[in-house]
């Protein structure tokens, strides 16, 4: 490995962001980053513990008053200066992103594009947090409801988004009045470090936004516990979701949690093919197949399991893999060579139990990379149908009618994302409805958009983030009533 940071990439900030201060840990210690495809080392942050993290719970809880009472016009123009900020340079932070995550360089532009837009639509959304009059049961009173920000609020988030993640949290809470603190993933520390670099140079007084690195369980036990913080976001694990949920009952803080998925993706008799091969490759292959809401079960109807999973394979046969930083690049490495283990274990796993590879299967000894895969004659109770894949690889079921793959699709604990493929619009209702997952792609598999709410439903978690939607998460709702004479 070579044990040279890349001192070259611009906006790499090795030091956590607290108050208005970068600072190192008060032991020295430090977290290393690697870049997962060649595992060079990019850089150092600092190992914060519990001091820390409580100096920045002071510090979002001192400027919180102030932030809340800053018009809400002022605190979208400083939105609206971090938008500006990440666009500016989105060729430099894509390439930090790509240097920590992997993902290929494209896909990381797409991904700083991404995140200023939750910038640019919550700017704007700081000035919609309307109350409500409600018309008294009596003359002689008035009710009121009015909106008012949570507090402090706590974010942790997953390293596949490392920048959008971050974004998509904090904008909802800064344009809310809530002051923010983030403990982004430790593989991927610097695209939300550089997001603080845009919050200093927006000018957000001192506190407002804090990004504090380290080793996750003292630093989440430390925010868990401390009842200044009113509101948990995580994005992550349903495993560490429950727990964060457990641990955060001693101080009820409010809690937003995006957890794990298990997709289906339906093709019926009457889908067209060609599109639906087309959104597949979108949603299964994008950051290597390491999306919460990629697909992880595909169920093709019998009369075109042949034929979609021919074109399937031929699309995917075209795919280059490869490092992140080259252009020709379409999928990445995965995040760690543990992460390819576990994969490559769930697909020779189901090989054994009878699966059958038509496409690729097997972990690149050179890095962490799997190639396309494709298994099909899979069946329901094998690991990899209940478990997420997290990687691209693409399991095939068929199956005969509409009723039978209703149960397919729903046969999970999980209920983030789902996908079908039709032409008959009755259907289309009908699976919309019948589906229970929080979001639903009809012949589409682009579903992650600012306007809309994404989330989850059963253990895939509550609450919704982007959206008018997600300012709510944020706010709390204040009724008053008053008696008047007359």
């Amino acid at each position: 490995m070579n044990n040279k940071p890349l001192q070259t990439i611009p906006l790499l900030k090795q030091l956590a962001f607290v108050g208005d201060n970068w600072i190192a840990a008060a032991s020295g210690a430090s977290l290393y980053v690697q870049n997962p495809a060649t595992a060079e080392l990019v850089g150092s942050v600092p190992n914060l513990c519990e001091k820390e993290t409580s100096l920045a719970i002071s510090a979002a809880s001192e400027a919180f008053e102030g932030w809340a009472k800053t018009p809400a016009a002022q605190r979208g123009r400083k939105l609206r200066s971090i938008r500006d900020f990440l666009l500016r340079n989105i060729s430099d932070l894509a390439k930090l992103l790509t240097c920590e995550q992997g993902k290929p360089l494209r896909e990381a532009e797409k991904e700083i594009e991404y995140s200023a837009s939750f910038f640019d639509w919550f700017s704007e959304e700081a000035r919609r947090t309307y109350g409500e009059v409600i018309p008294s049961p009596t003359k002689d009173h008035r009710i009121l409801v009015t909106k008012e920000p949570v507090g402090v609020c706590a974010a942790i988030t997953p390293w596949n988004f490392p920048s959008a993640m971050v974004a998509r949290k904090m904008a909802a809470a800064l344009a809310a009045g809530c002051t923010f603190i983030c403990k982004p993933a430790s593989e991927t520390p610097f695209s939300a470090l550089a997001i603080a670099l845009a919050a200093e140079h927006a000018g957000l007084p001192a506190g407002v936004v804090n990004i504090i690195t380290g080793d996750p369980e003292p630093i989440a036990h430390t925010l868990l516990a401390d009842s200044r913080v009113r509101k948990i976001s995580f994005t992550g694990s349903t495993e560490v979701g429950k727990l964060l949920m457990q641990q955060s009952a001693a101080t009820l803080k409010r809690l937003t949690l995006e957890l794990g998925g298990n997709a289906p993706f339906i093709v019926f008799e009457d889908a067209n093919i060609e599109q639906a091969v087309r959104g597949a490759m979108f949603a299964k292959y994008r950051n290597a197949g390491q999306t919460c809401i990629g697909i992880n079960r595909f169920f093709v109807h019998q009369d075109v399991l042949e034929p979609f999973t021919a074109a399937l394979a031929a699309a995917s046969r075209k795919l280059h893999v490869g490092n992140g930083l080259d252009h020709d690049t379409d999928i990445g490495p995965l995040i760690s060579r543990e992460a390819t283990k576990k994969v490559a274990e769930l697909v020779s796993e189901a090989v054994q139990q009878g699966a059958s590879l038509r496409l690729g299967g097997l972990p690149d000894p050179k890095g962490p990379y799997i190639y396309p895969t494709i298994l099909t004659h899979v069946r329901p109770e094998m690991r990899i149908c209940r478990e997420e894949i997290f990687g691209p690889v693409c399991t095939i079921q068929s199956f005969a009618d509409e009723s039978s793959v209703i149960g397919l699709a729903n046969n999970t604990e999980y209920g983030l994302a789902s996908y079908f493929y039709t032409k008959d619009l009755s259907r289309a209702v009908r699976l919309t409805e019948a589906l229970q997952y929080g979001m639903v792609g009809v012949n589409n598999t682009v579903i992650s958009f600012t306007e809309a709410p994404f989330g989850g439903i059963k253990s895939s978690g509550f609450g919704r983030e982007g959206s008018h939607f997600g300012i709510d998460e944020y706010l709390n709702l204040k009724y008053s009533a008053a008696q008047i004479e007359h």
